[in-house]
Protein backbone atom coordinates (compact mmCIF):
# COMPACT_ATOMS: atom_id res chain seq x y z
CA UNK A 1 0.00 0.00 0.00
CA UNK A 2 1.08 3.56 -0.82
CA UNK A 3 2.20 5.65 1.47
CA UNK A 4 0.61 9.46 1.62
CA UNK A 5 4.02 10.88 0.75
CA UNK A 6 3.69 8.26 -2.37
CA UNK A 7 0.19 9.37 -3.53
CA UNK A 8 1.07 13.19 -3.21
CA UNK A 9 4.26 12.87 -5.20
CA UNK A 10 2.28 10.41 -7.94
CA UNK A 11 -0.53 13.74 -8.09
CA UNK A 12 2.46 16.11 -8.44
CA UNK A 13 3.09 14.01 -11.55
CA UNK A 14 0.30 14.46 -12.98
CA UNK A 15 -0.88 16.38 -15.65
CA UNK A 16 -3.21 19.57 -15.44
CA UNK A 17 -6.47 17.74 -16.85
CA UNK A 18 -5.26 14.41 -14.75
CA UNK A 19 -5.39 16.72 -11.62
CA UNK A 20 -8.64 17.81 -12.67
CA UNK A 21 -10.06 14.82 -12.90
CA UNK A 22 -8.37 13.08 -9.82
CA UNK A 23 -9.95 16.66 -7.91
CA UNK A 24 -12.89 15.55 -9.36
CA UNK A 25 -13.35 12.00 -8.18
CA UNK A 26 -11.64 12.80 -4.93
CA UNK A 27 -14.63 15.43 -4.15
CA UNK A 28 -17.29 12.44 -5.13
CA UNK A 29 -15.42 10.49 -3.07
CA UNK A 30 -15.29 12.34 -0.45
CA UNK A 31 -19.02 13.76 -0.26
CA UNK A 32 -19.78 9.84 -0.51
CA UNK A 33 -17.81 9.28 2.52
CA UNK A 34 -18.98 12.19 4.34
CA UNK A 35 -22.76 10.88 3.21
CA UNK A 36 -22.29 7.58 4.94
CA UNK A 37 -20.77 9.22 7.94
CA UNK A 38 -24.09 11.53 8.62
CA UNK A 39 -25.82 8.95 7.70
CA UNK A 40 -24.59 6.46 10.55
CA UNK A 41 -24.32 9.53 12.92
CA UNK A 42 -28.25 9.68 12.42
CA UNK A 43 -28.75 6.21 12.98
CA UNK A 44 -27.02 6.09 16.02
CA UNK A 45 -29.08 9.15 17.51
CA UNK A 46 -25.81 10.73 17.71
CA UNK A 47 -27.35 13.64 15.52
CA UNK A 48 -30.30 13.87 17.60
CA UNK A 49 -29.90 17.04 19.92
CA UNK A 50 -29.27 19.30 16.92
CA UNK A 51 -33.54 18.86 16.25
CA UNK A 52 -33.81 19.11 19.96
CA UNK A 53 -32.05 21.92 19.93
CA UNK A 54 -34.43 23.44 16.52
CA UNK A 55 -37.24 22.55 17.58
CA UNK A 56 -36.33 24.11 20.98
CA UNK A 57 -36.03 27.48 19.60
CA UNK A 58 -38.77 27.34 17.37
CA UNK A 59 -40.92 26.79 20.46
CA UNK A 60 -39.17 29.74 21.74
CA UNK A 61 -39.84 32.03 18.75
CA UNK A 62 -36.34 32.55 17.78
CA UNK A 63 -36.89 31.11 14.02
CA UNK A 64 -37.61 33.43 11.41
CA UNK A 65 -38.55 32.80 7.77
CA UNK A 66 -35.29 34.78 6.49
Amino acid sequence: MSTVQDIEAAVEQLAPEQRAQFRAWFEAFDAHEWDLQIEQDLGTGQLDWLAEEALGDLAAGLCTDR
